[in-house]
């Protein structure tokens, strides 16, 4: 019997972020709000992957790609146990977790169809009130708006 354990294994990038730990089920909505549909450089993405701390996982290398603190929000609110690694000449440079802020600013839309940042040109704004469940504040309405319904802009 032949006692092999069999791997896929996937290049290294050179240069670039390699978002770990995406909770399953969750990678094309990362990939979504990244825009990383049209990217012209090399994406390398796993969905359902074996993972000992979370059951699965999801992972996304981007080469030559770093991301923003704004795009780094994005990802905390869609997937707060993600692992943000930098590599720079197939070395890492820097990993660290997500970790939902305080405040959102001009990433998320109002829930609210009534709200001003909806009819005239202002910047959303919210505050996050529950970050185990994902609750979010709009700062000009207050209207509360629950993870289900958050639309990214």
């Amino acid at each position: 019997m032949n006692t092999k354990k069999k791997e896929l294994k996937v290049s290294a990038i050179a240069n670039g972020t390699v978002i770990d730990h995406i909770p399953q089920g969750h990678v094309s909505k990362v990939m979504n709000i990244l825009n990383l549909e049209n990217f012209e450089d090399q994406i390398y993405f796993g969905a359902n992957l074996d993972s000992k701390k979370y059951g699965k996982k999801g992972i996304i290398k981007v080469s030559n790609r770093y991301f923003k603190d704004s795009e780094i929000n994005k990802i905390a609110i869609v997937a707060p146990t993600a692992t943000m690694i930098e590599i720079k000449d197939y070395e890492v440079i820097k990993k660290t977790s997500v970790k939902i802020p305080d405040e959102v600013i001009g990433i998320v839309k109002c829930f609210n169809p009534k709200c001003v940042t909806n009819h005239e040109n202002v910047i959303t704004r919210f505050t996050i009130i529950d970050k185990e469940n994902l609750k979010v504040k709009c700062h000009y309405c207050e209207k509360i708006t629950k993870k289900e319904h958050i639309e990214f802009l």
